[in-house]
């Protein structure tokens, strides 16, 4: 047995929802972790970013959440007093029972989110259980990227759309739209491979309002965009594609249906409006002669890779700009083939398909919810005033309004794992409102967040270095094991052992039939994993393939033995199960639809700034946000451009009013040249402070952000309007 006293290292996956899964070599001595390192081993090394390096910081944070709590102030207040386990689950239990006896479990609302990317401590567990104990009421919409798995499932029938990074490498052309990789990870190595590329002759152009650090580290050209006007730059260029002839028509005619009804949309014979570059200019702000030359540029330099990301889908009619963007992809014959790309979400539409075989959350099987009569998943489209989910971005007016309000239910009381839901959704003044009011609230969490303090009851969960657990690699094929590398803080235990020991509670005897270690090795097996033993002491599984994985490379193959998995068999440019959805703000092809809040809406006479919320890369989503190591490297701020700034007096570090008529928060300004006039940003995931004014003094960007959802389901954090002001 190894001595205690001695310094260890000890390796473990890292997986905190940046979009990446990371080697971490944790330095431990007399059970407490001393430093922290990365892999610095053959390549490609899965090398952290200095979110992970601060780990440390992280896990013995001040705001850790050590023992079960109970509320003893009021909701949102932030006091609480120390009770025991079984204080506190019996708690939690007996007023399920009571709230599912008076009101029906549909008075049970559960809200969250994935939290680590791992898949044995997960939500799942407590999905589970309470599905096995009566059912819930939940949410449905996928926060991060609704809009490219809308668009993917109904254009390619899957979500999983993307080649492997390591297939960049073969491409001539990568075009970054609205994807800043660098800043934010979206799969370990991604950055690697986008230098190597480049270094190799491929040519990098950056779509996007902000000249992000991919763009200034990677690519040849930035091209500044307004934003939510991307659909209409992309059905330009499909435009000049057309008039030119360059379209791959052989793709078109063997692997897609309803092209010949965009093609008519694309040149006016249906609305009479052709949507030339110079159509395209006035909405977009980008010039007529750019976008012919990059339509020219992306239909001739083959192979190449248009790598959409997620944030031009976070508008308001997000589905259109990335069902736009696999468009173009089959114009240009770039799907399925190794250099090019389908064009959807190039934010891990990997995880759960190629290579695994099984999804996140995959250690405890699934559970039907009594009370989920949803359509198939992925299909989650409104279904009418009986539709037990809620998009999340209602759940507040849900909570507030209820029966009256049109829902299924009145909400009595709210599970919540995973989830910052006060900070880390729209109208975040609205949803601290709502907090106040079910009978009951229950929390797992690791931090006293912004959300935390409205809980009744706050169960402490253990972070991934203090228990073990299996992640999926991103964007290359491998998985990782997470470690137990010292023993849990104070009193807190894993997302697993709370859902097992509330279920002796709740009277379900059979939920513990397996260890942790034995659902481990279950599924280190389904993933052809040799040596659990090994991988657990490696911290990191290769899997063996003999070139880059392309997406759909199959169905172009031989499409005749391999159909894509829509109702045709083909690619769906024009899909009639949307069509059969009947709603105008749905049409089944891709199209331009003007945003509210956008940058035409009459709104901007009052509030002319439209506001960005992107991902900042010393946080992932709310996560790392209160590390004093990241916050003094990036200080929470509102980027906005030079122009804007004289225009209201205001300097660089200068305290300003960032306010509409949802709320409004003080930060400091960034002043620069790299983002363009008419937008700022305002990272995602700082939380959310109130003054005793209900003011927010954390730069919480969703007091400013609308509760309402695309017409598809997509979350608009990216369209808002504000102003600014110097204080």
């Amino acid at each position: 047995m190894k001595d205690r006293t001695e310094e260890e290292i000890i390796p473990t996956m890292c997986a905190t929802h940046c979009g990446g899964a990371c080697l971490l070599r944790v330095h431990i001595k007399d059970g407490v972790i001393t430093r922290v390192e990365t892999d610095n081993g053959d390549e490609p090394q899965l090398r952290a970013c200095m979110r992970g390096r601060a780990l440390r910081e992280r896990v013995y944070s001040a705001d850790r959440i050590l023992y079960p709590m109970k509320r003893i102030g009021r909701r949102g207040e932030g006091k609480f007093e120390r009770v025991t386990w079984d204080e506190a689950l019996d708690t939690v239990a007996l007023e399920l029972k009571r709230v599912r006896s008076q009101f029906g479990p549909e008075a049970l609302l559960y809200l969250d989110m994935a939290g680590d990317l791992v898949s044995l401590n997960t939500p799942a567990t407590m999905n589970r259980l309470l599905a096995q104990t009566g059912g819930y009421s939940t949410w449905w919409g996928t926060t991060s990227f609704h809009g490219g798995m809308f668009a993917s499932f109904f254009t390619y029938g899957t979500i999983y759309c993307s080649n492997t990074r390591d297939d960049l490498l073969n491409s001539r052309l990568i075009i970054l739209w609205g994807w800043d990789p660098g800043g934010t990870t979206t799969g370990t190595n991604t950055a690697w491979f986008l230098v190597r590329a480049k270094e190799e002759g491929a040519r990098i152009i950056a779509v996007d309002p902000y000249y992000s650090d991919s763009a200034a580290t990677f690519a040849q050209e930035w091209i500044p965009i307004r934003p939510g006007t991307d659909a209409a730059m992309l059905i330009a260029m499909a435009y000049v594609m057309i008039k030119e002839g360059l379209q791959d028509q052989r793709f078109l005619d063997t692997y897609t249906i309803g092209y010949e009804k965009f093609r008519d949309y694309v040149l006016g014979m249906e609305d009479g409006t052709e949507k030339t570059p110079g159509w395209a200019e006035a909405i977009t702000g980008v010039a007529s002669s750019t976008i012919e030359r990059l339509a020219e540029e992306y239909a001739t330099r083959q192979p190449a890779a248009l790598m959409a990301g997620i944030a031009p889908g976070r508008t308001a009619f997000g589905e259109q700009y990335h069902r736009a963007a696999m468009t173009l992809a089959c114009m240009t014959g770039n799907v399925g083939i190794h250099g090019g790309d389908a064009a959807a979400r190039a934010w891990e539409s990997l995880i759960g398909g190629y290579p695994y075989g099984v999804g996140l959350g995959a250690a405890f099987p699934y559970v039907r919810n009594p009370l989920d009569e949803y359509k198939p998943r992925h299909l989650r489209v409104p279904l009418g005033e009986a539709y037990p989910r809620i998009h999340f971005t209602k759940v507040a007016d849900a909570i507030l309004r209820g029966k009256q309000g049109g829902y299924p239910a009145d909400y009595k009381m709210v599970f919540m794992v995973n989830t910052n839901y006060l900070n880390s959704f729209p109208n975040t003044n609205k949803i601290a409102k709502a907090l106040k009011t079910p009978e009951f609230i229950v929390i797992e969490e690791q931090f006293m967040t912004s959300t935390a303090r409205y809980s009744d009851i706050l169960l402490p969960t253990t972070s991934f270095v203090e228990r073990d657990d299996i992640a999926l690699g991103v964007g290359l094929a491998y998985c990782g094991f997470q470690r137990k590398v010292i023993e849990p803080l104070g009193e807190c235990r894993s997302q697993a052992q709370i859902a097992r020991e509330l279920a002796i509670r709740l009277d379900i005897p059979d939920f513990n039939e397996k260890t942790d270690e034995e659902r481990l090795k279950e599924l280190a097996s389904q993933l052809d994993i040799p040596d659990y033993d090994a991988f657990k002491s490696k911290g990191v599984h290769w899997i063996g393939r003999p070139e880059p994985y392309v997406a759909f490379k199959e169905q172009i193959q031989n499409p005749g033995e391999n159909p894509f998995p829509t109702p045709s068999g083909k690619i769906e440019i024009y899909s009639q199960r949307i069509a059969d959805m009947e709603n105008p703000m749905i049409p089944p092809i891709p199209k331009y639809i003007e945003n509210w809040e956008g940058f035409n809406d009459p709104l901007a006479r009052k509030y002319p700034i439209q506001l960005l919320t992107n991902h900042s890369k010393r946080r992932a989503n709310a996560q790392f946000d209160t590390v004093p190591w990241l916050r003094e490297h990036m200080p929470q701020a509102i980027i906005m451009s030079a122009s804007d700034a004289e225009n209201r007096g205001i300097r660089h570090s200068d305290m300003v009013r960032v306010f509409n008529d949802r709320g409004e928060t003080i930060v400091p300004a960034h002043v620069t040249e790299r983002i363009m006039p008419g937008a700022a940003i305002l990272p995602a995931g700082a939380w959310y402070n109130p003054d005793e004014h209900g003011v927010d003094r954390g730069g919480c960007a969703n007091v400013l952000t609308k509760d309402e959802p695309s017409p598809g389901g997509a979350f608009a954090y990216n369209t808002a309007l504000v102003q600014i002001e110097k204080l």
